[in-house]
């Protein structure tokens, strides 16, 4: 993670945080929005919100962490889970209840931010009824982005739960094998948040906010690679099984685990 650290010290001596760097962007008018219908805001009975996104007309991208109650740890129930497409202004472009959700197989739940955790921190809900119509699609997913590519991300979050807002961009700036660490400012409710990468002016889904951290005081987040793990997501959800649990997590702390022994790192939950 050399090349992290180095990247980190330049834009801090550049005098400019990542939020000045990476401006957040209400996306009101339904111009601004058509794009991005396929983004929604995921409510939680009782537990918040989270942001997902489609990746078919019946299944939606989110955050493991989003589907357990953040009080009690408790995983939800599927009726307490709904998704707004396009939910903007009090309006949605297509309101759908969970039918069932599953959760990546290595997942394990907790409150503290490991890299192993984040790898796996990602889940697909199956809604109740498809979402079908000419103006809101679902997202291919991008397996394989590179250091320095810009991404997007579209989320709802804290203080701006009625709107989506788009950053742009923002930057990949170092690949765990099993995490992306980008310069996104995220906050909390941007959990499970869609990170796009423009692939030929097509916008793919190339990972989904796990948590936000700041390493030698720099605002970043980290995300899960996606590719071999969403298809291994994928397979559970077909093979019709349901939540797993895996091994207890290391007792390494995230700079450790980032290779960053020498430095400070705190990691909190968008």
């Amino acid at each position: 993670m050399r090349f992290l650290l180095c990247l980190i010290f330049a834009l801090n001596a550049g005098g400019l945080s990542a939020g000045e760097q990476t401006p957040l962007r209400k996306l009101l008018t339904a111009d601004e929005a058509k794009a991005w219908q396929g983004v929604g805001r995921i409510n939680m009975r009782g537990a918040g919100f989270c942001t997902g996104a489609m990746i078919a007309p019946d299944l939606v991208l989110t955050a493991a962490h989003c589907m357990y109650n953040p009080q009690t740890g408790a995983l939800l129930n599927p009726s307490d889970i709904e998704f707004l497409a396009g939910w903007r202004s009090g309006r949605a472009g297509a309101q759908r209840k969970a039918r069932r959700f599953v959760v990546h197989k290595d997942y394990t739940p907790g409150r503290d931010v490991k890299v192993d955790r984040v790898s796996s921190d990602i889940a697909v809900i199956q809604l109740e009824l498809p979402i079908t119509g000419n103006f809101i699609k679902a997202f291919e997913y991008y397996a394989s982005p590179r250091i320095g590519d810009d991404v997007k991300v579209v989320s709802y979050a804290q203080d701006r739960s009625e709107a989506p807002s788009i950053e742009e961009p923002c930057q990949v700036i170092d690949i765990d094998p099993r995490a992306l660490i980008l310069t996104c400012n995220v906050d909390y409710g941007a959990s499970g948040s869609p990170i796009f990468i423009i692939d030929h002016g097509v916008p793919k889904i190339a990972s989904v906010v796990s948590a936000k951290a700041i390493v030698d005081g720099q605002k970043v987040a980290l995300g899960a690679s996606l590719g071999a793990p969403l298809e291994e997501l994928l397979s559970q959800l077909h093979a019709n099984r349901g939540v797993f649990q895996s091994k207890k997590p290391g007792r390494l702390s995230i700079a450790e685990q980032l290779g960053n022994k020498g430095h400070t790192a705190k990691t909190l939950r968008p």
